[in-house]
């Protein structure tokens, strides 16, 4: 029997949203389960991708071993390239996302 696979999607900004902790603490505890987990940020959540924020839980998420994928139209729409972004966020599309999901044994949860 397979543990699972898990995606969590953030679209809240980090910086005006004080339960977005959640999706890190919840992702992370789970990649120390050895669960594989991805997290997609679209929308606002993709402001915590940026090299230069100072907060946000991106950092933490890609020390654990997290898969960060952050959207690139809500990249685009926001101004970010995505060379700007913290070292381990990889860009995708929601086609990406698609695929994430529809793999067997994973569970997505929506913040």
């Amino acid at each position: 029997m397979t543990q699972g696979q898990y995606v969590f999607i953030e679209s809240r900004d980090p910086f005006e949203s004080s339960d977005t902790g959640f999706v890190a603490d919840a992702a992370i505890a789970l990649r120390e389960r050895g669960r594989e987990v991805a997290v997609f940020l679209l929308q606002n959540g993709v402001l915590a991708t940026r090299a230069a924020a100072q907060r946000g839980h991106v950092g933490r998420l890609v020390e654990a071993g997290v898969s960060v994928l952050a959207d690139d139209f809500s990249l685009r729409e926001r101004g970010i390239d995505a060379r700007d972004c913290r070292d381990g966020v990889q860009e995708a599309s929601i086609g990406t996302l698609v695929d994430l999901m529809m793999r067997p044994n994973t569970k997505t949860v929506w913040h």
